[in-house]
């Protein structure tokens, strides 16, 4: 080994630029110009003996260049990186004409890739153009203090409480099929009609406890303050006496009546905490979970 290969050899093991499996050969052929044995070599980088035997023969025939990866084997590559940064830049930045989004027929019309290449580099970029999420602005202007109680509710509840996420569904359709249903046979899956008969709808009020995934629940014909009055009765009788009791709800109206007020009045252990407007209590339980 001449002495500029192996000054090359070491500032290749050191640089921090280096990929790792380059520096790990210059460490191979250095430990082996010392003298050393493939298998001392090999028991003292912690590599197969194979591979040390590997890159001592590839450094002897070809010197630094035998260091290098090898060409792969497959097809030259024909999408440039060019290309690739204007499918992103146009997916990101533009939109097609007769079209509030891309697809891959669109998008490769107008780079002049095919549409598995687009779909590719999508994936590879986690782009999605057809799917959109929504978001809401609070305009409360007691936003922050909200949401630091709810969530302080949540992550650090009081002693000798209980946290109760409190909603309700109004409009439950009690549905039932036209026809009995068919059983599953062997081959043949469990089968209903299409076609269903309407029995009225219910409305269904519910208290979650976040900490057990416990709930109280009842179904009620109406969905009025004097339902959700009886629901807190129920409440009431369910939860132990010693306990304080925190329901976080929405804003619903029902939530605030006078009836609800005189009630809670009269139950100094309950206490109502609103998230903001225009929250949904349902969103508000998932999010603590």
């Amino acid at each position: 080994m001449s002495d500029v290969e192996g000054e090359t050899l070491q500032r290749w093991s050191q640089r921090r630029k280096s990929a790792q499996g380059l520096a790990l050969r210059c460490r191979i052929v250095l430990a082996c110009a010392d003298g050393a044995t493939n298998t001392e070599v090999a028991a003292k980088l912690g590599v197969a003996g194979a591979t040390v035997g590997k890159w001592r023969s590839r450094f002897v025939v070809d010197r630094l260049d035998g260091l290098v990866d090898e060409p792969r084997p497959g097809a030259p590559r024909t999408i440039t990186d060019a290309q690739v940064e204007q499918v992103v830049v146009d997916t990101l930045e533009k939109t097609p004409r007769d079209a509030t989004h891309w697809s891959r027929a669109s998008m490769a019309a107008n780079s002049g890739l095919s549409r598995s290449t687009v779909g590719r580099i999508w994936k590879a970029f986690r782009l999605k153009p057809h799917r959109a999420d929504t978001f809401t602005l609070s305009k409360d202007p007691l936003l922050i203090d909200k949401v630091r109680d709810v969530v302080g509710l949540y992550l650090d509840p009081p002693d000798i409480a209980l946290v109760l996420c409190v909603g309700e569904k109004s409009q439950v359709q009690a549905l039932d099929r036209s026809a009995p249903v068919l059983p599953m046979m062997p081959g043949m899956p469990e089968r209903a009609t299409h076609t269903y008969i309407r029995n009225g709808v219910t409305s269904l009020f519910a208290a979650l406890d976040i900490a057990s995934g416990q709930l109280i629940t009842s179904l009620n014909h109406r969905h009025r303050s004097t339902e959700f009055r009886k629901f807190l009765n129920k409440i009431d009788k369910q939860v132990p006496d010693h306990l304080d009791v925190h329901l976080i709800a929405d804003n619903y109206a029902t939530h605030k009546t006078d009836i609800i007020q005189t009630w809670l009045a009269a139950h100094p252990r309950f206490h109502m905490h609103f998230i903001p407007p225009p929250g949904s209590t349902r969103s508000n339980a998932g999010s603590a979970n």
